[in-house]
């Protein structure tokens, strides 16, 4: 059997689309990022107000290496990327490895999922009670790891129950 037919109807189209808006939002804050670098008059769509405006938080010091990396390596050391390229990498594989009903890929789901919930609620708290900005592009992306996180709750328990089963 192969692999695509072992996968729930379901769980395959919430992927694929929960991965597909995530890359979305992330390449759209890198576009954001860079062109503000360049253009420091550039105004992004998100930009709605002084207090609701994603390029003040992608360009902050907490829209690269979640704020952290620069602490261990330079600012501009490739070390510290922007927090959107870590989330391309992320949502790639969390659709790549999210085609395979392996346990191990499932285990690494949950693992790296919880890692991004745990990175949204961070940087969720530096929006609202350091940055004090709304981004509606963050928030989006952290809604989006939430039900990622649930996405592969579930993968794992389906296969849990199934490897019980046939361990019976």
């Amino acid at each position: 059997m192969a692999v695509e037919h072992s996968l729930p109807k379901w769980e395959r189209k919430v992927r694929v689309l929960l991965c597909a808006l995530g890359l979305f939002l992330s390449v759209y804050a890198l576009h954001v990022e860079l062109s503000k670098e360049q253009d420091p008059d550039y105004t992004a769509m998100c930009d709605l107000g002084a207090s609701v405006s994603c390029s003040k938080v992608f360009t902050s010091r907490w829209g690269r290496g979640f704020g952290l990396v620069q602490f261990l390596v330079e600012k501009d050391s490739p070390l510290n990327q922007p927090n959107s390229v870590l989330g391309i990498i992320f949502y790639t594989l969390q659709l790549g490895l999210g085609m395979s009903m392996s346990a191990k890929a499932a285990l690494f789901l949950v693992f790296s999922s919880w890692v991004s919930v745990a990175g949204s609620l961070y940087l969720a708290s530096i929006l609202a009670f350091v940055l004090g900005d709304f981004c509606m592009v963050c928030v989006s992306t952290y809604i989006v790891n939430f039900a990622l996180l649930f996405t592969n709750l579930k993968r794992r328990s389906a296969i849990e129950r199934k490897k019980g089963e046939k361990d019976q």
